[in-house]
Order: structure tokens, then sequence, then C-alpha cells
């Protein structure tokens, strides 16, 4: 079985989850190829799918949904599964009270639920870098923000919280998943 794992990224914490996923999926006897969507032009050659982007304002990056919006159809029916890297720090629970994974699902997850029926989502914590080089001019104004302003640093934590046993164990369950006979599928017995 190959699988395709997808993935898009600002400064790289994303595609780290990604190679992290293929890694263990590899580790488990599957044929795997790891790419950037942009660099995607078919479908074709894979049986199932892991896609995942970086998550700004409440949404994955650009990129990201228009290659899953090109390749609905390809993608429907098939095994796929999502994941979403973006909140930062080391806290599951905001100021509000709320669970920082679930609070910050991509607006998009639901459209891609009901087109994709994914076998799963996800979303895992990321890492920010405040002396990155901002991609982009609203990058640049809240880097310049934070470095400036105190109360904007403690709201901006610095370092990389990306989960590798939860994203491994992810990774573990896919893999499972896809060991399992198809639903329907006749056993053999001797």
């Amino acid at each position: 079985m190959r699988i395709l794992i997808a993935y898009a990224t600002r400064h790289g914490s994303t595609r780290g989850i990604a190679e992290r996923v293929a890694a263990v999926l590899a580790e488990a006897g599957f044929d795997v190829a790891l790419h950037e969507v942009r660099d995607i032009q078919s479908l074709d050659r894979y049986d199932a799918f892991v896609i995942g982007s970086a998550a700004y304002l409440g949404g994955w990056l650009a990129e990201a949904t228009t290659f899953v919006r090109e390749h609905r159809e390809d993608l429907a029916g098939q095994p796929v599964w999502l994941f979403s890297s973006g909140p930062i720090g080391c806290e599951p629970v905001d100021a509000k009270g709320r669970d920082q994974l679930v609070a910050a699902r991509p607006k998009e997850f639901a459209e891609f639920a009901r087109d994709l029926e994914p076998r799963d989502e996800r979303v895992f914590f990321g890492a920010w870098d405040p002396d990155a080089p901002p991609a982009g001019l609203a990058e640049g104004f809240m880097a310049r923000f934070v470095r400036f302003l105190p109360a904007a640093k403690e709201a901006m934590p610095t370092g990389d919280f990306r989960d590798w046993p939860a994203i491994e164990a992810w990774a573990r369950g896919i893999a499972a998943a896809l060991q399992q006979p198809p639903v329907g599928a006749a056993s053999s017995r001797a």
C-alpha cells in the first residue's frame, strides 16, 4: 500500500510532524511518499492519504485548502486522515477554560469532514521561533509587536511544543487501521 503524506508549512513545524508520521508508517512496512502540497500533481499512485497544514487565524494555509478542494473527487471515498499544527504553549486549556486543541480546529475541517469523511482529524501543538524570518506582512507586523511588548511575549510563548509521543501514537493508529481488512471483506479460513 502506498501512502501519500502531503503537507503545507510556513516555517517547518508542520513538515516535522509530517516527517514523523511518514517515519512511523514506513517503520510499519508501508510505502510512503512525503511531499509539500504545492509539489503534487496527481493522486493516482496512492492508496491512502495523510494531509496536514499549519493553521493561522483559525484556518489552514491557502495552498493546503486549495489542494484538498482541487482533489476532492479523488480523495472522497479513500482512506484520508487530516492534521493541523498551530497552537503554541504548554497549557492544554486556555485562559477561557477551552481545550486549546479543540479551539484550534481549522474552520476547513467541517467542510472536509462533510466532503471527504476522513478517518480521523487531529490538531497538534506547533512551534514558534520569534527570530525566524517572517513569512508575509502580517507575520512581520506580529513579530515586531511581540518583540516590543512584554505582555505579547507572554501571549506568544517561544519554543517547540509539538507532542512527539502523541504524534507517533496517532501515526501508529493510522498504520493499525490500514492493516485491518476492509469492512465487508471475506475472511479466509483454512
